[in-house]
């Protein structure tokens, strides 16, 4: 016969790992899993400078890091899957889903996320950037930090990257891989490193 209490575990670790399946509980789970969660929470919450929503998902395996000056403020149903790291300053809307092993760091200026947006897993979203000139070695240079915003209903593909001082429109699609280095239009669908405009989601 199957340990319970083992069975609980193991669905913990599946939800930390896929969190869009803890908005999908059936009501037998329900109960247990807001109340882990609630746990999970109190304690980010009595240990960061981080603002949640109602109705979050935080995998207790996420590296969540905000201080004052540099917060990570979440809406409402935001997901932060395990492995995932954030560190403020940062801000996401509603809705938004941030995939494991992905990487979002504010920088100075921060990190401005839509409502709606899908990071995908391994993405690294870095609002800083160190300077290049020869007369000094790398450890030794300026770091400047722009930021970076995401509009609203954005997915950003598996393994992506989006550099310093970029913005992504409403509704674009960056694909697996890509390396975003300036702009992107609304609705654009991008690929390539450095990425490109490929297609238009309102285009078949």
């Amino acid at each position: 016969m199957r340990d319970p209490d083992a069975l609980r575990d193991q669905h913990k670790r599946r939800l930390a790992w896929m969190p869009w399946l803890y908005f999908a509980l059936k009501p037998r789970h329900r109960a247990w899993a807001e109340a882990w969660q609630a746990e999970v929470q109190a304690q980010l919450l009595a240990q960061e400078t981080v603002q949640l929503g109602v109705g979050c998902f935080i995998a207790p395996e996420a590296a969540i890091f905000g201080e004052p000056g540099r917060g990570v403020v979440l809406g409402d149903r935001c997901a932060i899957a395990a492995q995932a790291f954030l560190h403020g300053p940062l801000t996401l809307g509603n809705d938004v889903s941030v995939n494991a092993g992905a990487r979002l760091e504010g920088g100075r200026k921060g990190l401005d996320i839509g409502d709606g947006t899908r990071i995908a897993s391994g993405a690294a979203l870095y609002a800083f950037d160190h300077g290049l000139k020869p007369d000094r070695e790398i450890k030794d240079q300026p770091v400047r930090s722009r930021g970076i915003r995401l509009g609203r209903d954005v997915w950003i593909g598996a393994n992506a990257g989006v550099t310093d001082g970029v913005t992504i429109g409403d509704h674009a699609v960056v694909a697996m891989g890509a390396v975003v280095t300036r702009d992107v239009p609304d609705w654009a669908i991008v690929a390539g490193v450095p990425a490109v405009v490929v297609g238009d989601r309102r285009q078949p």
